[in-house]
């Protein structure tokens, strides 16, 4: 059985260690950014489930990105003293602007002090050819990843939630960021309406095969101001519970190859906004947890993942 010092899953803390020798932290900035799905491009209403904050809601929030910064390192310096510094455009879609709006942007936080990475969250529809040159030239200059919200592979779920792309979108957007040796990671979430356990599944499975570099495994909030209010009251959504979700993670984490970082392995809701599952908010009790059938179950992250060549071959037409 393989180990992640003493997690049996290949976490993110684990992985930015053994990359830059010291512990790193993830600074959350809201860049000022919209979204294709919001601004009326695609659509209005955005994602059914996104906040009114583009799911930035831990960023910071003052409008100059470096004094967001230090804003935010402030906070987290009362818990940990020493680190360096992953800088997270995380609020809505971080490559929706002309290229010179998207280089200022970057650029302006990429060489502080403690800097060692960037991640930046975006839709597979925003990844021009010229915003993937950009990329790339910020990739050979600091470690870079690029984070997609897939969500789903099901296109009848992916209308329910209003995500405003197909599945060969996504599947393009991984080509090109690969064929530019930029790392990817996939947001996919749990609990979605119309889901069960076997459409969850078959996501991560289709995420494990891609060759990509990490997953993110959400769990799916309500939160006030949302579209997905409308779905609950209607009694359309079904929330899970602890046990169901806990049991559900350890089997995608089964499902994962060993050397594919897992990023997440449940999400955060901020306090004020959160509807549903309140039990959410003991977010270490849900880790705990998830270490825990972990241990019971003698499973371990890669243990049932299994290479799907159909997958494979669709992926790399």
């Amino acid at each position: 059985m393989k180990t992640w010092d003493n997690k049996r899953y290949h976490n993110l803390n684990y992985f930015l260690r053994n990359k830059f020798g010291d512990k790193v932290f993830k600074i959350s900035l809201d860049a000022g950014f919209t979204c294709p799905n919001r601004d009326g491009k695609l659509s209005t209403g955005g994602c059914i489930f996104c906040s009114p904050r583009g799911s930035g809601d831990f960023a910071g929030t003052c409008s100059d990105l470096v004094h967001q910064f230090e804003e935010v390192k402030e906070m987290m310096s009362k818990k940990w003293k020493n680190g360096k510094y992953i800088v997270y455009f995380q609020a809505y879609t971080n490559t929706y602007a002309d290229v010179a709006t998207l280089k200022e942007k970057y650029y302006s936080v990429l060489n502080l002090e403690g800097v060692v990475g960037i991640a930046i969250a975006t839709r597979p529809d925003c990844l021009s050819e010229e915003v993937l040159d950009l990329l790339e030239k910020v990739s050979k200059e600091k470690y870079l990843w690029v984070e997609l919200g897939l969500q789903t592979i099901r296109q009848s779920t992916a209308e329910i939630i209003n995500r405003g792309y197909s599945l060969e979108t996504y599947i393009r957007a991984v080509q090109e960021l690969k064929k530019r040796n930029i790392d990817v990671v996939t947001h996919v979430i749990l609990g979605l309406p119309g889901e069960g356990k076997e459409a969850m599944l078959q996501t991560v499975d289709f995420v494990a095969n891609t060759e990509t570099q990490g997953i993110k495994l959400h769990l799916l909030h309500l939160v006030k101001d949302t579209q997905l209010i409308d779905l609950y009251e209607k009694g359309q959504l079904r929330m899970m519970d602890m046990e169901e979700y806990t049991e559900l993670v350890v089997d995608c984490i089964e499902r994962i190859p060993e050397d594919m970082v897992i990023h997440r392995i449940t999400g955060d809701g901020p306090r004020e906004t959160l509807i549903e599952p309140k039990w959410s908010l003991k977010k270490w009790e849900v880790i705990n947890s998830i270490e825990h059938q972990l241990m019971d179950r003698s499973t371990w992250q890669g243990k049932e993942y299994v290479k799907n060549n159909e997958i494979w071959e669709k992926f790399n037409k």
